[in-house]
């Protein structure tokens, strides 16, 4: 399979123009950025499914109205915060799941560890993501958003400023504040 060496920009105006095969090629480039950033929005997997599906359905019927006036990647992820914006307002965040709590042997099953490995090494893996799920998720909601669309979303300042209609300074604060809490609830691992 060759990879289109159009932009995101320029796929989604290909796609909006009628061409299908924009829209195959634009949509696993955010794939796992997309997917990875709701898990660790909501965390759940399977409801991080519903959502992600739900934001691709909101790309496809928004493509009529797609203006490259922002990255594609910044008009993506706003659509993606303002779809959690109305989850969150419909269900209350404390009744969710939290990450850790999503069932140890669903937990393996969704990410494998290769082969070679021992039952203590994947072991040890699941604890890791465990911590860091928690650390992620003792984040107040506004840092984790920010660090997340840093990491996984790969932002920069600006574009997440965008996305989330925040101020860049405001976005800059969140992160810095993120990290070092971060840093403190891991630093044994550091």
């Amino acid at each position: 399979m060759t990879v289109d060496p159009r932009t995101d920009e320029g796929l989604m105006l290909a796609y909006q123009a009628g061409e299908v095969a924009a829209f195959e090629a634009l949509y696993p480039r955010y794939r796992n950025r997309l997917y990875r950033y709701l898990v660790h929005q909501c965390g759940d997997a399977r409801l991080a499914e519903e959502l992600y599906q739900d934001i691709w359905l909101r790309v496809v019927n928004a493509r009529a109205d797609y203006a490259p006036l922002a990255k594609f990647s910044t008009w993506l992820f706003r659509i993606a915060h303002h779809r959690l914006i109305d989850h969150y307002r419909h269900h209350a965040r404390d009744k969710m799941l939290l990450w850790e709590d999503a069932g140890e042997e669903n937990a393996i099953e969704n990410f494998p560890a290769p082969a070679e490995l021992t039952p203590s090494a994947q072991l040890e893996r699941l604890q890791l993501r465990q911590r860091i799920g928690a650390a992620l998720a003792g984040l107040p909601e506004p840092q984790r958003e920010v660090f997340l669309l840093a990491e996984a979303g790969g932002m920069s300042l600006e574009e997440i400023a965008s996305a989330t209609g925040t101020g860049r300074e405001t976005v800059k604060s969140r992160l810095r504040y993120a990290l070092s809490k971060l840093r403190h609830s891991l630093k044994d691992l550091l």
